[in-house]
C-alpha cells in the first residue's frame, strides 16, 4: 500500500512539474502551478459543485412528493 501511495505521489508531482513548465527567470513555474490548482481551481470546483447541489436540492424540494 505504501508503494502505491508513493507511486501516486510521484505521478502528482510529475504532473505539477509538467504544468508548471520550466521555472524561467523568476522561478515560479512549479509554485505557480500549485497556487493555480490548490488556491484557484480546487476551491472553485468545490463552490461550483456546492451551488449545483443546492440548485438541484431546491428543484426537487419544490416538486410535490408522490407518496
Amino acid at each position: 500500500m505504501v508503494d502505491f501511495v508513493t507511486w501516486i505521489f510521484g505521478i502528482c508531482v510529475y504532473i505539477l512539474q509538467v504544468i508548471g513548465g520550466s521555472p524561467g527567470e523568476f522561478g515560479f513555474g512549479y509554485y505557480l502551478a500549485n497556487i493555480v490548482i490548490f488556491v484557484v481551481i480546487q476551491p472553485g470546483l468545490i463552490l461550483l459543485f456546492f451551488i449545483l447541489w443546492r440548485l438541484e436540492k431546491r428543484k426537487h424540494a419544490s416538486k410535490p412528493s408522490r407518496s
